[in-house]
């Protein structure tokens, strides 16, 4: 069974930063074509944050770019989002996702909650 573990969220203040991760097994991240981040506000859809590739191509929401990174370590087994300049609108619960041949996200995470208050 795959599991995706996300880790890192919390209380900050606005304007802070935040790293997120994400680990899975050994197995299971070798097989994922790529591994993403959405994130989810109370009484919101769903959104697309960012997503990397087995080859590290990485892609970003327009409304969130050059304010987050996404990165992987591949010896870690984990996956990196970077999240800066935080706000208020940035509060959700952010959940990791993966897929091993899909475009679409097959496997997901718990979710961590990300609260930007002072």
């Amino acid at each position: 069974q795959v599991q995706l573990v996300e880790s890192g969220g919390g209380l900050v203040q606005p304007g802070g930063s935040l790293r997120l991760s994400c680990t899975a097994s050994a197995d299971a991240f070798r097989s994922f074509t790529w591994m993403g981040w959405y994130r989810q506000a109370p009484g919101k859809q769903r959104e697309w944050v960012a997503s990397i590739t087995e080859y590290n191509n990485v892609l970003y929401s327009d409304s969130l770019q050059g304010r987050v990174t996404i990165s992987r370590d591949t010896t870690e087994n984990t996956i990196y989002l970077l999240m800066n300049s935080l706000t208020s609108e940035d509060t959700a619960v952010y959940i990791c996702s993966a897929a091993s041949s899909d475009l679409l996200p097959t496997y997901w995470g718990q979710g961590t909650q990300v609260t930007v208050a002072s």
